[in-house]
C-alpha cells in the first residue's frame, strides 16, 4: 500500500516540482514502485519527465471529474519503476467544474485509492496556491513535505502552509502529518542561506530533513531536457542530493515500521 506524500508550499518558486520529479525518480531508482501525480495545471512535472502535454489523450483532469479511471491515464517514464499521472491545461477547469460537486475535496483521494496497492510511494506535485486542487492533494495525502527556499521571506511562507496543515487536519484529513521541511536552493557562499537554515533549525529541529538541496546548474538544466537530474547527470550535486533525500525518507519509513513492530 503506497505512502502518499504531498509536496506543497503556497509560495511559488521554492522547488516543489524539482523536488517532486527528482524525489520520485530517486525512489524509483531504488526500485520502489513510484507514482508521480502532477496536480499542477502548469504541468511542469509532466514535461519534466519528457512527456508532450499536447499529445495527451487523457490526463488527471479526466480522472478527477470521473471521465476516466486513474489507471487509464498513467504514463511510463524512462525509469521502469516510475509512472506519472500527467496534467494537461484542462486541469485549470477542474476547480470550477468541481465546485458544486459532493465531497469535492476528496475526488483525488478516491481516484488514487483505485491504484494505491500497485505502488510503494505516490508523490503529489501541488500548485503554488491554496485552491481546490491543493486541498484535494493534501486531503489525499498521508504526509506533507514542504520545500523551503533559503531566502528572506521563507519563514513567512512556512507559517502559511503550516496553518493550512492544521486546518486540513481539523476538517478534512485528521491523520495528515508533516513529513518534513526541505531546504532548497541552498548557497553555501551566501550568509543569508546559513541564517535561514540556522533559524529553521532553532524553531523546527525535529521537522527539518538532514538532506539539504544546494543550488546546482545541472539540476536547473535537466527539466529542459525532459529528464530528472539522475538521468541527465547522475554525478551532479543536485542528483546526489535527491538520491540522499530518498535514502533519508526510506530509512525513516523503516525506522517507523520497526517501531510499530516493537510496540505491537
Amino acid at each position: 500500500m503506497a505512502k502518499i506524500i504531498a509536496i506543497a508550499n503556497q509560495k511559488g518558486g521554492v522547488g516543489k516540482t524539482t523536488t517532486a520529479v527528482n524525489l520520485g525518480a530517486s525512489l524509483a531508482a531504488a526500485e520502489r514502485r513510484t507514482l508521480l501525480v502532477d496536480v499542477d495545471p502548469q504541468g511542469n512535472s509532466t514535461t519534466g519527465l519528457g512527456i508532450d502535454r499536447s499529445k495527451l489523450g487523457r490526463s488527471l483532469y479526466d480522472a478527477m471529474i470521473g471521465a476516466s479511471l486513474l489507471s487509464e491515464i498513467l504514463c511510463d517514464s524512462e525509469l521502469p519503476y516510475l509512472k506519472i499521472a500527467p496534467a494537461s491545461k484542462d486541469l485549470i477547469g477542474a476547480e470550477i467544474e468541481l465546485v458544486g460537486t459532493h465531497e469535492r475535496e476528496r475526488r483525488l483521494k478516491e481516484a488514487l485509492n483505485m491504484v494505491r496497492d500497485r505502488f510503494d510511494y505516490m508523490i503529489l506535485d501541488c500548485p503554488p496556491s491554496l485552491g481546490l486542487l491543493t486541498l484535494n492533494a493534501i486531503t489525499a495525502a498521508d504526509s506533507l513535505l514542504v520545500p523551503l527556499q533559503c531566502e528572506y521571506y521563507a519563514l513567512e511562507g512556512l507559517s502559511s502552509i503550516l496553518e493550512t496543515l492544521k486546518l486540513v487536519q481539523k476538517n478534512l484529513n485528521p491523520t495528515l502529518s508533516l513529513e518534513g521541511i526541505l531546504l532548497t536552493m541552498f548557497d553555501g557562499r551566501s550568509r543569508l542561506s546559513h541564517q535561514v537554515a540556522d533559524e529553521l533549525q532553532q524553531h523546527f529541529p525535529d521537522s527539518l530533513f538532514r538532506t539539504v538541496i544546494h543550488r546546482n546548474v545541472r539540476l536547473s538544466e535537466s527539466p529542459s531536457h525532459g529528464k530528472p537530474a539522475l538521468l541527465y547527470d547522475v554525478r551532479s550535486t543536485g542528483a546526489q542530493s535527491y538520491l540522499e533525500l530518498a535514502r533519508e525518507l526510506m530509512n525513516r519509513e523503516e525506522e517507523q515500521s520497526h517501531g510499530k513492530e516493537r510496540i505491537g
